[in-house]
């Protein structure tokens, strides 16, 4: 009942000169005596008062908050205005129990004068309306608790559960694995852990937004779970999921269910009318004795996944006892890695590029080396996979591009162009084109002698972000290639819609030029399509005379590869230089000739 309606029931009641004093106290935390001793009641005016004297009443409404059953006191010395007050104590209720008291003080003459006055007054019909007031304020507490019992539930749910997807989260799938492994200890039976990660996830959610990434994820996780079935399926992290087979499978049965989960995903989802493939890596361990803690089955079969990421994808791997090895491995090369930057172990390379009109030397392709003190000169093939997962390769990616700038800056031919490949790890839309102007700058090599080389799987993330980054870097003056153009995705699409000034075709198609006609085919429709969208087109991997005439007869511009030269270092007198710059390139057109 609020204060206000309880005030006005008070004055009522003085009118009658039945009740002396009525007020209304919340106990709060509970009676306690400096809480009731806050306030008093006041005779003269009837009010709602937070607390009474504590020295007096303080014992009784304990008891009244104790039984939450309405009471009749009687003190001689309660109020000094009164001689026999009686005061009748109505419990106010609360979630758990009584919230507070009504107190009505009266006269007493005799029990029967009581009543009738009772009556007359009209304090039945409060009494009836607190009664309804307490019933209404049971209701609003059993809502408020079933709302309580309900985010409880929810909260408990989403402590041991994936929000997303439902299925239980790494806590529970730790929980569940310790328990199998020593039940599989104490009955000898198999069990066996699948680590299962979305290949090329980030792709999905820069491409089309976290909205149809999130329902990617669900997708996969409805079809690990039909494929799985009664097997704890959980999500681990972001696009990691884990499977526990603790049925005692055997090591076949293990590899069907993998096999089986890798077919499934090969039909691709409809999200929001968009068409999207998808592919996962598994990683699979086996427990093979009681020594077996769940930290080692997992950490073997995170390896055995990050083999399945770094074996072409789209596939499952069991774990070997050599993956160990090469993961301690990895770990050596990470750290000497950290410091290859700072103790200067980074040499470039270039490979020259030369023009199949004029036969002339055009610019070099950079290189990277890592030359180890101890274990020598380490390909980037080996290193790059290494620096991408330790989270350096862009450190490195920015030191190759300055470096490159500033010896190129100090060549004494100025026409030569300088080409440096930027990886997808690498590239940074915002951060990519601010490293080019600083590198420029800070070299002072004119924009139009740098070439930056970009990768086919770079074009599927982020369109519209990629599309502006090599925009702006276009109009610094600087020249963008496709590079391994033709080896995925979809290649002729991309030209439409991405600014490129050359188009490098893969050193596969060149390899079998003259063997294959499809390759023949393939070559001739590349260059064809550059010269209608006026882009030049380069040939990588060029490795004899036959190649070179076949690329001039199909209209190619410019050639490069170990035919012309191996990558070399820059001499301390000046730019790279080849005493015979192309023999290859006149042998070649005098045989045609």
């Amino acid at each position: 009942m609020p204060n206000s309606d309880l005030a006005g029931f008070m004055r009522h009641l003085e009118m009658h000169e039945t009740v002396r004093t009525l007020a209304v106290i919340w106990f709060g935390e509970g009676p306690t005596d400096a809480a009731l001793a806050s306030n008093t009641i006041v005779p003269a005016e009837p009010q709602v008062m937070d607390a009474v004297p504590a020295d007096r009443l303080a014992s009784l409404l304990r008891e009244l908050q104790a039984s939450g059953k309405p009471q009749v006191f009687i003190s001689a010395d309660l109020f000094t205005d009164q001689a026999e007050p009686t005061l009748l104590a109505l419990p106010l209720p609360g979630e758990n129990g009584p919230a507070g008291a009504m107190l009505l003080s009266y006269n007493q003459a005799t029990t029967g004068e009581f009543l009738g006055d009772v009556v007359k007054s009209g304090i039945l019909i409060v009494l009836a309306m607190c009664f309804i007031a307490m019933l209404l304020a049971g209701l609003f507490v059993w809502i408020r608790f079933r709302d309580r019992l309900e985010a409880s539930q929810t909260i408990q749910f989403l402590a041991h559960h994936d929000a997303l997807t439902g299925l239980p989260n790494r806590t529970v799938f730790s929980t569940k694995l310790n328990e199998a492994l020593r039940i599989s200890q104490s009955k000898a039976t198999d069990i066996a852990v699948m680590l299962v990660d979305v290949d090329k996830f980030k792709e999905v959610n820069d491409t089309h937004g976290h909205a149809v990434g999130d329902l990617f994820l669900q997708v996969i996780a409805d079809r690990l779970t039909a494929t799985f079935g009664s097997h704890l399926v959980a999500r681990l992290s972001g696009d990691e999921f884990a499977v526990l087979l603790a049925n005692g499978d055997t090591q076949d049965e293990v590899t069907r269910y993998a096999a089986a989960m890798i077919a499934a995903t090969r039909t691709p989802t409809q999200i929001d009318g968009r068409e999207l493939p998808i592919s996962l890596s598994i990683g699979v361990a086996q427990a093979r004795d009681a020594s077996w803690r769940a930290s080692r089955l997992l950490h073997c079969a995170d390896l055995a996944l990050y083999r399945a990421k770094h074996s072409g994808r789209g596939t499952f791997i069991w774990y070997t006892a050599d993956m160990d090895a090469d993961a301690k491995r990895r770990k050596a090369l990470e750290m000497d890695l950290r410091k290859a930057l700072k103790q200067d172990q980074f040499r470039l390379l270039y490979q020259p590029q030369f023009s199949l009109r004029d036969r002339s030397l055009t610019g070099y392709e950079t290189l990277l080396r890592w030359e180890h003190p101890e274990k020598g000169t380490i390909s980037p093939t080996v290193f790059i996979p290494i620096a991408e997962d330790a989270g350096l390769i862009e450190e490195i990616g920015s030191w190759v591009l300055l470096r490159a700038c500033q010896e190129a800056a100090a060549w004494h031919e100025d026409h030569l162009t300088i080409s440096v490949n930027v990886s997808p790890a690498q590239f940074r839309p915002g951060k990519t084109e601010q490293r080019v102007s600083e590198a420029l700058e800070a070299s002072g090599l004119a924009p139009q002698r740098l070439e930056i080389e970009i990768t086919e799987s770079l074009l599927i993330s982020d369109t519209d972000a990629v599309v502006s980054t090599l925009g702006t870097i276009r109009e610094m003056g600087v020249s963008v290639a496709m590079d391994d153009f033709g080896t995925g995705y979809s290649s002729l699409s991309y030209l439409s819609r991405f600014p490129f000034d050359t188009i490098k075709i893969d050193r596969s198609f060149v390899a079998t030029l003259g063997k294959n006609p499809t390759t023949d085919a393939i070559v001739a429709s590349i260059v064809g399509l550059g010269r209608s969208l006026d882009v030049t087109i380069t040939a990588e991997g060029v490795e004899n005379a036959d190649q070179v005439a076949l690329l001039r007869a199909a209209g190619c511009d410019k050639v490069q590869g170990f035919l012309f030269g191996r990558p070399m270092t820059l001499p301390a007198d000046g730019s790279p230089a080849f005493a015979d710059p192309a023999p290859s390139l006149r042998t070649s057109q005098t045989s045609q000739s």
